[in-house]
């Protein structure tokens, strides 16, 4: 496969509705959001949601989730280990060419291979870092974000005899009422070439953005609660690109439409593209 020589850059807007889209653990796992209230998703959400399409689409991820492991490694330190070889692992160089070509999310995202020497191995421990050409920002909503907060009981026990229902054990659910959020990203072909990752390998991840929420249901995020609204993907004519990423992804503006004071669902926005001369995004609706 050719490896990519020109640079793209992706902006993915996407709808939320009754649903966590990403708790935040240090707040009661409410959806996270901003200082002013805007909602947010992090990159570690999104990679590992385009990990897992990717995943189901037949590639070989090495960051597996834990509820998504198709192998019988334990932890990435076994699955480097018992892939890559001990005497692979030995050679930075050899670990990092194998790495890339054995799974698409390190020749994509990079990653960082540091493990701790086993017991008397002195001397055998690994710390490998690979930088790869897919970046992806944190994803933003437009506007603040509403989240209403639900107590719910427990009216089953979980444990004892079973004699006393734990009717009173109380527990809470968070959801945002609607957001519209849009998060960006770019595909460097510098750092492609030295992971080998190609114009193949770029389709599929611009196809598992365009299905990212497939598959992803949850009690958090309900099917159908989660919507990608519209996929935007530029290609530029070289290795550096005609424009600066921030400049292509300032082409895409979003704004309500006129007299919507509060938005309540995706038909309140509009979304237009200020022309840039010499590149035209390729507009994907799934």
């Amino acid at each position: 496969m050719a490896v990519l020589e020109k640079k793209i850059d992706f902006a993915l807007v996407f709808g939320v509705k009754n649903a966590n889209p990403n708790g935040d653990p240090l707040s009661g796992n409410m959806p996270r959001v901003t200082i002013e209230g805007v909602g947010e998703l992090s990159d570690v959400c999104l990679k590992r949601k385009i990990r897992d399409r990717l995943q189901e689409a037949g590639e070989k991820i090495f960051v597996q989730s834990d509820d998504n492991r198709d192998d019988d490694y334990k932890t990435l330190k076994e699955r480097a280990e018992k892939v890559l070889t001990t005497e692979v692992m030995k050679d930075s160089k050899k670990l990092a060419e194998k790495a890339c070509k054995t799974w698409i999310d390190v020749r994509a995202f990079g990653q960082v291979f540091a493990f701790k020497a086993d017991g008397e191995k002195k001397g055998a421990g690994v710390s490998v870092g690979i930088r790869g050409p897919v970046t992806i920002q944190s994803a933003f909503s437009h506007d603040p974000v509403n989240i209403t907060s639900i107590q719910i009981t427990k009216s089953v026990s979980g444990d004892g005899d079973g004699t006393k229902k734990a009717s009173d054990t109380m527990g809470m659910k968070h959801r945002i009422d609607f957001g519209y959020y849009v998060t960006y990203g770019s595909i460097n072909p510098q750092l492609a070439t030295k992971t080998g990752f190609s114009y193949d390998d770029a389709q599929k991840i611009k196809q598992a953005l365009l299905h990212i929420f497939d598959n992803d249901a949850s009690s958090a995020r309900p099917e159908g609660s989660m919507e990608v609204i519209q996929l935007y993907w530029w290609e530029h004519s070289s290795k550096s690109g005609q424009y600066s990423s921030a400049k292509v992804h300032g082409s895409l503006q979003i704004g309500l439409k006129k007299d919507i004071k509060k938005a309540q669902s995706a038909d309140d926005y509009t979304i237009l593209i200020k022309p840039l001369d010499g590149l035209k995004p390729e507009v994907l609706t799934y």
